[in-house]
């Protein structure tokens, strides 16, 4: 049997389909967040927080590494985990970010 995989680029911030998305993160308070933007979303976020960032300072370490811009859908395996997370019954959202507890228990069992 063949299987296709189609990948669909989504910007989360206006839900419309992006080849040019991009996954950025944002660490706020010790917390990460990644969220996929297409370019013009990109730079709507980079101009609320000009503010904030041209009055901080730069942080280098593990809380305040600057986070780098990858292709959406990260890890390529995440297709894999969503679909096998479904099958063990697990409630995991189409897109955006697979939950920690998801990924490590398809890892284990991947072993």
């Amino acid at each position: 049997m063949a299987q296709k995989t189609v990948v669909i680029y989504t910007d989360d911030l206006t839900g419309e389909e992006s080849s040019e998305a991009t996954t950025h993160q944002l660490i706020i308070d010790g917390v990460a967040y990644e969220i996929d933007l297409a370019p013009e979303s990109y730079d709507k976020l980079l101009e609320a927080v000009a503010p904030f960032t041209k009055a901080g300072r730069r942080v280098r370490g593990s809380r305040g590494k600057a986070p780098a811009s990858r292709p959406a859908g990260g890890n390529k395996d995440t297709a894999n985990i969503r679909a096998w997370a479904k099958e063990q019954g697990y409630n995991v959202n189409d897109r955006g970010r697979v939950p920690a507890e998801i990924r490590e228990a398809y890892e284990k069992a991947s072993k």
